[in-house]
């Protein structure tokens, strides 16, 4: 899995600071770092959203990007399966350690078996004429996929919330994790109130979504 920052909302914590300064008069301000943080910990979470940030993501499976594309006021574009062939595409399976050993050796053949063989029926299918936008109909969930993604720093924020929690599902986490990383190096008071989170998929007190 790689996810990379490609593109962000030039100086997004000034961007963010200035839309909420307009708010009360105070548009100029020398130190928007501790304004932001202020006003996130008052919860004032609109002025966040004129800070956008463009994710590159690859090596997902597509039962992760199914999950990713549910959060709203995000936009996507994500590698066709009807234009390109999925002949020589990647999948992606769960580790399953909670199995005991035995379990999990038996149950990743089961899987890895039957993901390859619907590859196998995939081109099968192909050669004899289907259309990709057909064939794919027997591809799993655990073909590989890539996307852009972009959204705003509020959007992203509840992303997070959502995602990094240890109740989330393992593969989107582990997004979640790649990508958190790399929106808090370029605006760290968007998001360091979220690091515990990140760090042990636990929140000892409240954040605004």
């Amino acid at each position: 899995m790689k996810v990379e920052l490609v593109s962000y909302t030039p100086n997004p914590v000034e961007a963010c600071g200035r839309a909420a300064g307009i708010c009360y008069d105070r548009e100029q301000k020398e130190d928007y770092n501790s304004f932001i943080k202020r006003i996130i910990g008052y919860g004032h979470m609109d002025v966040i959203e004129h800070a956008n940030f463009t994710f590159r993501i690859e090596g997902i499976s597509r039962a992760c990007s199914h999950q990713l594309v549910r959060h709203r006021h995000s936009s996507f574009s994500q590698r066709s399966q009807r234009y390109v062939s999925e002949k020589e595409a990647g999948y992606v399976i769960p580790s399953l350690d909670y199995l005991s050993a035995e379990r999990r050796k038996e149950s990743i053949t089961l899987m890895e078996d039957y993901i390859r063989k619907s590859y196998e029926v995939y081109s099968r299918l192909v050669s004899l004429g289907v259309k990709k936008e057909d064939a794919r109909f027997v591809l799993t969930n655990a073909a590989e996929t890539k996307l852009y993604w972009t959204t705003n720093a509020r959007s992203l924020r509840h992303f997070f919330i959502m995602r990094l929690d240890t109740s989330a599902q393992w593969e989107i986490r582990q997004m979640a994790q790649l990508a958190f990383d790399e929106a808090i190096k370029v605006a760290p008071p968007l998001f360091e109130d979220l690091k515990e989170l990140r760090d042990t998929g636990h929140l000892r007190h409240h954040v605004y979504e």
